[in-house]
């Protein structure tokens, strides 16, 4: 049994959909807390992070809107929708009424982007939408950093795109949408979270979310991992960034730099669930790629082949069914005994200290496809 680092009183992985959580509580809970629907699988950008970078082939699709329309009796269940998967969202041509189909259902929306193509009029569009919530994508704080890494980005149109969007909202009096920057840590943009964390200020972004490199396809994505290696010079980085961000009054919401146990990884596939833009079922982004079956994988320095996983196609079969069907009970069953175990682990007596040793007795282990990806680990 591997021994995994615990930090106390931590249950979840902290991530982009646990910052949801925070900012869309409501008096009552839905069963589902989001459902990530994919809009599109085409991008602009070849993101040297991005498993695109190194795929054999990528499937281009755009999700048909009545297929869209044929889901919205499923979102009164569902706290949130994010309208995005490997594409940009911002692509897509029926993006508002998107939008506005899952508002209308009683669901919150919103989507992370590039911000390629987010124009004045599509921001005014976006706000008399009244889009939930929308995150930006950076991965550095100078053009140097994130254009060598976002490769076609440009870095001055991005934060032209988000100021112009902070400024409309100002002028309109308007709450929504909430914005937030997501940093992927690489050790090439480190170095710049601190001017990162000014940089949001000024701008008038006060949430800034650092995300690990999990989809790791490529020896350049395996180096440049900043968790499990050196995490000492970049925990000092991060703590650095905490303390800028308490400054200028921007939260910070990081991820942990160390493998340790955690009762279900923070996608959460027991509250949460991926569709692919061709209506697959998964419970995550990682588990379905629009690349064919098996996609490569690294690991902790070993190289796997993963087959895509899809437990049913919602625009085929009712949702019940594929919900309730033997492989995807079994699988939920994997993370519902860890969750379990994990709670048992830390009663609510016990203060944040751990009633056992972690690794004593069974600890439940993580479903099969699951196992081989670093969000497993609670990163």
């Amino acid at each position: 049994m591997r021994y995994l680092r615990t930090d106390s009183g931590v249950i979840f992985a902290r991530g982009v959909k646990a910052m949801f959580r925070k900012l869309f509580a409501r008096s009552h809970t839905r069963h589902f807390f989001a459902w990530q629907v994919e809009l599109t699988t085409r991008c602009p950008l070849r993101c040297r992070m991005c498993m695109r970078d190194s795929a054999d082939h990528w499937a281009t699709q755009d999700l048909n809107i009545e297929h869209l329309r044929q889901l919205t009796p499923y979102f009164k269940d569902v706290e949130a929708v994010v309208l995005e998967g490997w594409g940009e969202s911002l692509l897509y041509p029926n993006l508002v009424d998107a939008i506005g189909l899952v508002k209308g259902a009683g669901a919150r929306a919103g989507f992370v982007t590039s911000g390629w193509g987010l124009t004045r009029d599509y921001i005014e569009d976006l706000l008399k939408a009244r889009t939930d919530f929308l995150g930006f994508s950076l991965s550095g704080a100078t053009a140097g950093t994130h254009n060598a890494i976002r490769v076609n980005s440009e870095f001055p149109a991005l934060l032209r795109a988000m100021e112009d969007l902070v400024k409309a909202k100002r002028d309109r009096h308007q709450e929504v949408p909430r914005l937030h920057i997501v940093f992927l840590m690489v050790r090439d943009n480190m170095r710049e979270m601190v001017p990162l964390i000014d940089l949001a200020a000024e701008i008038g972004i006060t949430e800034v979310v650092p995300i690990n490199l999990i989809q790791v396809t490529s020896a350049w994505q395996d180096g440049e991992r900043v968790f499990m290696q050196g995490e000492e010079e970049y925990e000092a980085l991060l703590k650095e960034a905490e303390a800028k961000a308490r400054e200028r009054e921007v939260a910070l919401r990081r991820p942990s730099l160390s493998s340790r146990e955690v009762a279900v990884c923070d996608e959460n596939p027991l509250r949460n669930l991926y569709i692919s833009v061709d209506g697959e079922v998964s419970p995550c982004v990682f588990l379905n790629p629009p690349t064919p079956s098996p996609f490569r994988r690294i690991f902790c320095g070993r190289e796997y082949l993963i087959d895509k996983v899809s437990f049913g196609n919602i625009f085929r079969e009712d949702f019940a069914t594929i919900w309730k069907s033997s492989p995807y009970v079994a699988f939920r069953n994997s993370w519902q005994a860890k969750k379990k175990w994990f709670d048992e682990l830390y009663s609510p007596l016990s203060w944040g200290t751990p009633r056992r040793r972690v690794g004593d007795g069974a600890s439940p282990m993580a479903p099969v496809p699951c196992r081989s990806c670093y969000k497993s680990l609670g990163l």
